[in-house]
């Protein structure tokens, strides 16, 4: 009996240890909550790592082995004066002479007049408010005498929007305003009302449909031009839809971006669709061959074994996991996320001394300098990824590391390869940015033909060229295209500059 009661004690007793310790972890993960809420409503949202974090490790438990230390110097803040603005040298200019009145060309000491020895130039950039205009188009007729009823009238060039008062500049500057300025259509109607022209929302939003399924046949170009790419960045963002058949309008739907292309050749295609899931990477993926960079969404892991697409991960989402387990240390302290930060850093700055590289070259560079520091982050995640509890913000980190390695280390295997998607998300930037000032696409119609509008403008920005002006040329050219010829013409990576 007595020999029970021991037994029963151990159990009780190992049964309470087991509750503290959960409770602790519990705690802790609390507390990192807290801090984590604090931080991202009173801190700063930046990435950047201190280089004094990622050098310095004092932990007892990291034995003897290398670790890499970010020795580079880092200069002392000091704050630019850039002085006056620069104005553009290819801006235009009036002059305006102010000269001496005649009764103060004289010398006040010896009373001869004066005599001219040159100027002083200051320049000031003067606004010169919007100003709309009509433009009437005079269809000349002509009939016969001889014969009765033969009337032949001049026709005027093809519009973009057929029997609109809306001319391409007006649609250019409406679409430039929402879509790259992010200014809503009520506001843009209540600007045009103050320069003369009386519009309604629901116009501007129908001309907005028009012109993005105007330039339809160019967004299939850019996607022709992308499935040819050896490698993709893709991502995804929500956008409510409000009148969407058979869904409530509070109902998520998604907006998926693709960006690939050398410089001077890039492409960036928007395309709307109700849902994030894996049949809808299947379509857009459809018969492309080469590898695929996103985040460790798994919606298109599908898609990749499909079709033997090489999917490679984002060292950008691996990081960031890292510097939030960071900013849950205590102030001063650094731990197993500076490590972490350490090796991904030195990675970074591998990529940074290769970035303008031949291919060829980048791939010789990482094969004897990226791929050792990642044996050495590898042997170092094997070892702490075991000492730590997995449900902590620097489990989850070391969590999401351990998960998505293979893809991560797969940008080393070709030079062409990019180590981040980065690029999908500054491209999909400006489309949330707009989303916080118009808020919802009213209609399915609506949110195609922002896809659309934004693809045209972020492909043209990735290349160099004013959206204002390329839009302008579109809407004119567009409407009389004849053959595939004529709109290959019109895509962005056909212009240097547009007139």
């Amino acid at each position: 009996m007595q020999r029970m009661d021991i037994d029963s004690l151990q159990a009780e007793n190992k049964q309470l240890r087991a509750d503290l310790q959960q409770q602790k972890s519990r705690v802790q993960q609390l507390e990192e909550m807290i801090m984590a809420l604090r931080h991202r409503h009173f801190s700063s949202k930046s990435e950047m790592t201190s280089p004094d974090q990622t050098s310095l490790f004092d932990e007892a438990d990291s034995e003897s082995e290398e670790l890499p230390v970010d020795k580079t110097a880092v200069r002392g803040h000091q704050r630019k004066c850039n002085g006056r603005p620069r104005l553009a040298e290819d801006l235009p200019r009036v002059d305006v002479v102010h000269d001496l009145d005649e009764a103060d060309r004289f010398c006040d000491t010896h009373g001869c007049s004066l005599t001219p020895m040159g100027v002083e130039t200051s320049e000031q950039l003067e606004f010169i408010p919007a100003t709309v205009q009509v433009i009437r188009h005079i269809c000349r007729k002509y009939t016969c005498p001889e014969c009765e009823g033969h009337v032949v009238t001049a026709s005027k060039p093809a519009q973009p929007i057929a029997k609109s008062v809306a001319t391409p500049s007006l649609l250019a500057w409406i679409v430039v305003s929402k879509y790259m300025d992010a200014l809503p259509l009520y506001r843009q109607c209540e600007i045009l009302k103050r320069i003369g022209f009386v519009a309604d929302r629901t116009t501007l939003a129908n001309w907005m449909i028009a012109c993005g399924q105007l330039i339809q046949p160019l967004i299939n170009l850019l996607w022709d031009q992308l499935r040819e790419q050896p490698y993709l960045h893709m991502d995804e963002t929500t956008v409510q839809v409000l009148a969407e058949p058979g869904r409530k309008p509070q109902a998520k739907s998604y907006m998926w971006v693709a960006a690939a292309g050398p410089p001077g050749e890039q492409v960036v295609v928007f395309e709307y669709h109700p849902s994030r899931g894996a049949a809808i990477a299947k379509t857009l993926l459809a018969d492309y061959v080469g590898a695929l960079m996103v985040d460790g969404y798994e919606g298109y892991e599908p898609a990749c074994i499909g079709n033997d697409i090489r999917r490679l991960g984002c060292w950008a989402h691996a990081r960031r996991r890292f510097i939030e387990a960071q900013r849950l240390q205590p102030k001063g302290k650094t731990g197993k996320p500076d490590q972490a930060l350490a090796f991904i850093n030195k990675l970074y700055g591998i990529e940074r001394k290769i970035k303008d590289a031949d291919p060829q070259v980048r791939y010789s560079v990482r094969q004897e300098e990226a791929v050792p520091v990642l044996e050495q982050l590898h042997t170092w995640l094997d070892k702490v990824l075991l000492q730590t509890p997995p449900k902590t913000t620097l489990g989850k980190a070391l969590g999401y590391l351990g998960r998505q390695w293979p893809r991560l280390a797969g940008y080393v295997e070709d030079g062409h390869y990019p180590i981040d998607n980065n690029r999908a998300e500054n491209a999909i930037r400006p489309f949330v940015v707009g989303r916080k000032n118009w808020l919802f696409s009213q209609s399915t119609r609506g949110a195609k033909a922002s896809a659309n509008l934004y693809s045209l403008i972020e492909t043209a920005k990735a290349n160099g060229l004013e959206p204002m002006n390329y839009l302008m040329k579109v809407f004119t050219d567009m409407p009389k295209a004849q053959s595939v010829e004529d709109i290959a013409a019109l895509l962005p990576g056909n212009f240097k500059t547009v007139e």
